[in-house]
């Protein structure tokens, strides 16, 4: 397979970012597959409720914020495991669609339209960028270790994986501070 020239003549950290882009593409339209999985109203209201039932639950007892960094950064973490990120994040991007999908059903919304309308959520730029990082990050790692780059693992690669754990989490705090404080539907 021949590599394009844009990443032939890109530095390392250029192609940091095209694959954080590209992972990104890869998981709005994950997240455009699984919100157009056919679901029957029931189930789609069952899961809004169960979804809601957390947040108010969270939000009653002063914890929302906590909650949802800590499940959004444990997600995220699993992201940057080399393999299994990557196969996570798949299932994961799927399953949030699919979570779209509902809610926009029991809001009465086409479920890509609606999936169209989260891009214009700060939240899920905050989530996606965070989590894009963290798969390219993990598909980074792979190529390394597949190079046999090891003493490049020890010395860059763990410092890198380190600042970028930190992006994360800052990012993920934010985002949850701003979700915290939104209305449920």
């Amino acid at each position: 397979m021949k590599v394009p020239l844009f990443w032939m003549n890109a530095s390392s950290r250029r192609k940091r970012i095209y694959l954080t882009i590209f992972v990104f593409t890869g998981a709005f339209l994950l997240l455009a597959i699984g919100a157009s999985i056919p679901i029957d109203h029931q189930t789609a209201t069952t899961l809004v409720n169960q979804l809601n039932e957390t947040v108010t639950q969270n939000q009653q007892s002063g914890t929302l914020p906590q909650y949802i960094f800590l499940n959004n950064f444990r997600i995220c973490l699993a992201f940057f495991i080399p393999i299994f990120g990557p196969a996570f994040g798949f299932v994961s991007f799927l399953s949030t669609g699919y979570y779209i999908g509902a809610e926009s059903q029991v809001l009465g919304f086409p479920p890509l339209l609606y999936v169209v309308a989260e891009f214009l959520n700060p939240i899920f730029w905050i989530e996606f960028i965070s989590y894009s990082i963290a798969i390219a990050e993990s598909l980074w790692l792979f190529r390394r270790l597949m190079q046999k780059r090891f003493k490049e693992i020890k010395s860059r690669e763990l410092k890198n994986l380190g600042i970028l754990i930190g992006i994360c989490a800052a990012l993920l705090v934010v985002g949850a501070i701003i979700e915290s404080m939104l209305p449920l539907i």
